[in-house]
């Protein structure tokens, strides 16, 4: 490991996985400031700053002391805004707290990407990957402003890299939650009705995972910018991957066997970049017993 940050700052920290990072670090020891559009008052963090991560002076403000960042902040899908409000916000936001940031100079960031970048979740139509497992060279097909503005914020990081000599990793993270929330009712519907996953590729990360893999991304010993599938390594969906496969992305090169629940999602980089693995794995309601 790198020397680890003495400050963090973390966007978007009133968020699910903003709150789950604010945790890690507290146990980490480590001094945290959160930006947030508010205070919610119960924020694990000795400095919160309320403002948009897309104004320069808030980002400012918040950056006092830092040496690393996560950046969290953003509009989470493209339903919950116009095209114009989730594409410019999310876009302008990861430019924003880089720039500034990078400016500032700190040399570490995490950025959270999405599973989204690939094109897949969001199209109007049922879109197919090129190969599976996915990897990170995968072509992306992307048709909405959300995933749009995830291709853009990886195209943001590594240019921020190159111009302010910082390390950034964009996560690609998939859908999160914990067990009593969003993961049971997912996998509930992916038991009832697998092609509910088809777009997702049936995919999931618990939050407690999402926030390891954004404190390993500031921690270790890499330079550059780098693009990481952050999932659980094996998927949601009762059926196994094959069969899930053969049914909803017929005809898609098959690069690698995927036994059992094996998400179709190549984790290498995770493993090699962050030594990451999941830890926390939700077993999904056997087929024809979800209520």
């Amino acid at each position: 490991m790198a020397e680890p940050p003495r400050r963090v700052l973390v966007t978007g920290a009133a968020g699910r996985v903003g709150r789950a990072v604010l945790g890690l670090l507290a146990r980490q020891g480590v001094a945290a400031s959160a930006l947030d559009l508010r205070d919610p008052g119960d924020l694990v963090a000795d400095r919160v700053v309320t403002g948009r991560a897309d104004d320069p002076a808030a980002v400012r403000a918040a950056l006092d002391g830092v040496d690393a960042v996560i950046h969290l902040a953003a509009i989470p899908a493209p339903t919950l805004g116009t095209p114009e409000e989730v594409f410019l916000g999310n876009a302008g936001g990861t430019f924003v707290v880089l720039e500034e940031a990078g400016a500032a100079g700190v040399r570490r960031a995490a950025v959270a990407s999405s599973f989204s970048a690939l094109g897949l979740p969001w199209a109007a139509r049922a879109l197919h990957p090129a190969y599976v497992p996915v990897d990170e060279a995968l072509p992306l097909q992307v048709e909405d402003p959300y995933g749009l503005s995830k291709q853009v914020d990886e195209a943001t990081a590594a240019m921020m890299a190159r111009r302010h000599g910082m390390t950034v990793v964009a996560l690609r993270y998939p859908l999160l939650g914990a067990p009593g929330d969003r993961l049971g009712a997912r996998a509930a519907d992916y038991a009832e009705d697998p092609a509910s996953g088809a777009r997702e590729l049936w995919t999931y990360l618990d939050t407690r995972d999402a926030a390891r893999a954004a404190w390993l991304a500031i921690v270790r010993p890499i330079e550059g910018f780098h693009v990481v599938f952050a999932t659980a390594p094996v998927t949601l969906a009762p059926q196994p991957t094959e069969d899930l496969l053969a049914r909803f992305h017929p005809g898609v090169e098959r690069r690698a066997p995927m036994p059992g629940r094996t998400a179709p999602v190549d984790l290498t980089a995770a493993g090699t970049l962050l030594g990451f693995a999941a830890e926390h794995l939700y077993e999904p309601v056997p087929a024809g017993e979800a209520s």
